[in-house]
């Protein structure tokens, strides 16, 4: 059978750090005493140090205007404006990872090009853009993952294993990237705006061939509650893109995973894995994988300093786990990537690193 790798990654991060600016910010708008001390409390216990945004904060931080402490003008904007904000900023953000990940050498052999996001659409797209900005080929497959939240970078490097194994020829470009921080809402609900604490805007990129170098992939699962549903979802509004994320999703998975277990790891045992690359989510989230599948202490630390560094960029998450993984991982170490999304589902994947 034909051994798929993914040869490097390479990510970026827009330049405006806004974290300290939307604790600000967020914590005025949560105005009734213990409901402060509330958010106050678990914006500590986020784990996160810095996040960054397309947009710019306010000055001074978290002041901003009825949109909230961006520089966004007097109110909240409709989804079309947030359409055109994402589709002017992203090529920006792309190019940066792109660049990064050395696509200009690479653009006359690249034959598929695998495009996930969930936070911003129009078309042509960034695809487009990709293929114009590097000089790829006109006859270049290109493919859409959308909407499928942060779990689709699982699903975008699927799909690039499917190609190359089915064309061992093929040379996939794979480009995740979230401009999350675009769907801020208007709100001073506590749980809505924990939520807008976690998510930031990031790209991630990778080449996947059947060259060897890098991480080979050894296959893939995917896990579906059907009764947790409701608990993560992502729709269309009229302002932007509503988000529910639901305090049980950590219940539900440090439960799920158990259960999954034997399929996710192709049959091994949790011990047999050493590389643990798993889509920060947020604290809850990591602290329930490693109860879920009883993980050392220090498994998931690539994963936190992630999202401690950067937050959750959805689908782009994992990418800069991974990354960062294999800058240091040794050959013939095996690991487990996984992320999650709306569903509620998981999905997963092998590797070991060549």
């Amino acid at each position: 059978m034909q051994s798929v790798y993914i040869n490097r990654i390479a990510c970026a991060v827009p330049p405006n750090q806004v974290h300290e600016a939307f604790s600000i910010f967020a914590g005025r708008q949560v105005l009734q005493g213990r409901d402060s001390t509330t958010f106050a409390r678990m914006a500590a216990r986020s784990q996160i140090q810095s996040r960054w945004s397309v947009l710019t904060p306010s000055e001074p931080l978290g002041s901003g205007t009825a949109c909230g402490f961006y520089q966004w003008g007097g109110a909240f904007p409709s989804t079309k404006t947030r359409m055109q904000r994402y589709e002017a900023a992203a090529p920006a953000l792309a190019e940066a990872a792109l660049d990064a990940l050395g696509l200009g050498e690479e653009a006359p052999r690249v034959t598929h090009i695998v495009f996930a996001s969930c936070t911003g659409f129009a078309a042509p797209g960034l695809d487009h853009w990709i293929i114009n900005r590097y000089g790829i080929r006109g006859s270049v497959e290109r493919s859409i993952i959308g909407f499928m939240g942060c779990q689709a970078a699982i699903n975008a490097l699927k799909f690039a294993w499917h190609i190359v194994r089915s064309d061992p020829g093929a040379r996939v470009l794979v480009v995740c990237l979230e401009l999350c921080t675009l769907h801020l809402q208007q709100t001073s609900a506590i749980e809505q705006l924990l939520s807008f604490l976690i998510f930031a805007d990031g790209c991630a990129t990778a080449l996947v061939s059947a060259e060897p170098g890098g991480l080979r992939v050894d296959g893939f699962h995917a896990g579906l509650v059907p009764q947790a549903a409701d608990q993560i979802t992502w729709r269309i509004g009229d302002a932007g893109f509503d988000m529910t994320l639901s305090g049980l999703v950590p219940f539900t998975l440090a439960h799920a995973l158990p259960e999954w277990r034997h399929e996710i790891l192709g049959g091994a045992d949790t011990s047999e894995i050493d590389l643990w690359a798993v889509h920060p989510g947020g604290r809850s989230i990591l602290d329930a994988v490693a109860h879920g599948l009883d993980l050392p202490a220090d498994a998931l630390d690539e994963s936190r300093a992630v999202l401690q560094e950067n937050g959750n960029m959805s689908s782009a998450t994992v990418m800069f786990v991974l990354r960062d993984m294999m800058a240091r991982a040794q050959p013939g170490q095996r690991g487990c990537a996984m992320a999650f999304g709306p569903g509620l589902s998981a999905e997963t994947m092998r590797f070991v690193c060549a």
